[in-house]
């Protein structure tokens, strides 16, 4: 595992921290695209290339990995900033993105989808909008759930629809972003999700809460979020009070698993612990890792100690 090493950092002058802040906001903008390195054929997966459009008819991208005999799906999306195949954060410009946080190493999912085929599950996963190819929507802001919420629903509706799927028992792999969507389509539309059986919650954070770690990296004021606040609305109309996955969580309608680097640099564990909290099931596990301060060590959690998150969906999808 990796562990961040939050070397002293120099107080940035005003003027470095309003260029600094005027970058992020813009980053809320002009989406850093991750590319799809790998595919499926790297762990001798079979596989379809599959389109299929959102609730609101934005065109999304992504693989559907059968399993022969299987009448079990698992429906899989991706963190903020990654695609379904992962991130390259060993590679530039991700790494200098992500160095001060420790996270500076490549993650790939394919391993993800060869357990999942391995436990007997088909699989769909998809790039959420404006990442990996899946279609430029809503200016390609990043909205923190609200607008991608609609990929999750139109995940849903495809699945539904599609000849050899539609009888199929449903589980869901949200990561991150995935699963903050997955909470605010709850919210949204719950009878979408009715006979869908579990979700499996990587990671989901607050947008604040990480903006303001990420900040303190860089060594500006945590006061400071109020002026980022400032220029996020000025740039895509949404501030942090809407980007609210702890309130959307009082909405989560399924059976759900959540686990969460505990000492994640990027988050607080109490962000994580009141979303968990505030899902009103009592048909509900949070899980913490321990031993790294890296969030990426998180994303590569599933495949590295599959058995809590199987154990789950077995339990679930029998």
């Amino acid at each position: 595992m990796s562990n961040a090493i939050l070397a002293h950092t120099p107080a940035p002058t005003d003027e470095q921290i309003d260029r600094i802040l005027d970058a992020t906001a813009d980053s809320f903008v002009r989406q850093l695209r991750s590319p799809i390195l790998h595919d499926p054929s790297e762990q001798n997966l079979v596989y379809e290339q599959v389109t299929f459009q959102a609730l609101d008819g934005v065109p999304l991208e992504g693989w559907f990995i059968p399993a022969t005999g299987s009448q079990k799906l698992i429906i899989a999306n991706h963190p903020m900033g990654f695609s379904r195949s992962g991130i390259p954060a060993h590679l530039e410009p991700w790494q200098s993105v992500w160095s001060s946080s420790g996270n500076a190493f490549d993650v790939n999912f394919i391993p993800d989808y060869k357990i999942l085929h391995d436990a007997g599950y088909n699989v769909l996963a998809y790039d959420l909008r404006n990442f990996g190819l899946s279609g430029a929507a809503n200016g390609g802001i990043a909205s923190s759930g609200i607008f991608e919420s609609r990929d999750v629903l139109g995940s849903l509706r495809y699945v539904r629809d599609r000849r050899d799927t539609r009888e199929m028992t449903i589980g869901l792999f949200s990561r991150c972003l995935g699963c903050s969507s997955t909470f605010c389509a709850m919210t949204n539309d719950p009878r979408a999700f009715d006979g869908v059986r579990c979700l499996v919650g990587p990671q989901p954070v607050t947008m604040k809460i990480i903006m303001t770690r990420r900040l303190a990296l860089s060594g500006i004021p945590a006061d400071r979020i109020q002026d980022l606040e400032q220029r996020l609305v000025l740039r895509t109309s949404i501030g942090f009070g809407p980007r609210a996955p702890q309130e959307w969580a009082k909405h989560v309608c399924v059976p759900t698993f959540l686990y969460q680097v505990h000492d994640d640099v990027l988050t607080e564990p109490s962000d994580v612990q009141t979303m968990f909290d505030n899902v009103p099931l009592a048909d509900k596990q949070l899980h913490w890792i321990l031993g790294t301060t890296a969030r990426w060590d998180g994303y590569l959690e599933f495949q590295r100690r599959p058995e809590p998150a199987l154990e789950w969906f077995a339990k679930h999808m029998a």
